[in-house]
């Protein structure tokens, strides 16, 4: 099988199964999105949903947690994991929205990319799902499911991300990182793959060492 042909197989089987993916982390505007973004880092996106809301409820906008204290804010996410961190980055982050970009979200990665506690891949999160721009966030989900299919043959995740961009049409390339996430949650997990559920075991490199393991046992 060419590597074109395994795109276009996962690509419609996607298309067919689950269309409409989109983040599982709750907001309802670029801050709210960031502000998750920046608290999920090595957390549970549940555990994020779940503290969101009071931090929202005191300070429901950029400027307001600009304003803020480490004190203030501390207690709200202790529960996160490196809270003290990400204490200080929300509120770095905050600052230099206020200072730098006149209050507003930048939309590009190398804008974001200057916040605090910002990295490549939250820079591409937030473009692509507020802005559908064409960017591949890698996380360890997509990194493992990438490689695991055959998408990919990486060993970084900016490599990751820059096959899998070269080999996807633009228009899909915002919708094919929830694809690959929550792929890699639900069903290509890290430890004991769900391969008999697995829709896309037909071109996928390692159900197939797998079969051909089994086959010399």
């Amino acid at each position: 099988m060419t590597k074109k042909d395994r795109y276009r197989f996962v690509l419609n089987y996607f298309l067919m199964h689950s269309p409409d993916a989109k983040t599982e982390l709750i907001y309802d505007n670029p801050y709210q999105l960031l502000v998750s973004v920046i608290l999920s880092a090595q957390c549970t996106d549940k555990r994020v949903n779940a503290t969101t809301p009071v931090i929202f409820d005191h300070f429901p906008d950029i400027e307001s947690l600009s304003e803020t204290t480490h004190d203030q804010l501390f207690p709200l996410i202790k529960s996160i994991s490196y809270p003290n961190n990400k204490t200080n980055h929300l509120i770095g982050m905050a600052k230099m929205v206020m200072k730098d970009f006149n209050g507003k979200i930048p939309m590009t990665v190398e804008e974001l990319m200057k916040l605090p506690g910002v990295g490549r891949k939250t820079a591409n999160v937030i473009t692509s799902v507020i802005d559908g721009q064409p960017n591949m966030a890698v996380d360890t989900h997509v990194f493992r499911v990438a490689n695991r299919i055959g998408l990919v043959k990486a060993t970084t995740p900016l490599d990751t991300e820059k096959q899998l961009i070269k080999n996807l049409p633009t228009d899909l390339v915002h919708v094919a990182h929830h694809w690959l996430i929550l792929h890699g949650r639900y069903v290509c997990v890290a430890r004991s793959p769900k391969c008999q559920i697995c829709g896309l075991r037909e071109v996928c490199k390692y159900y197939d060492n797998f079969l051909k393991l089994n086959i010399k046992k």
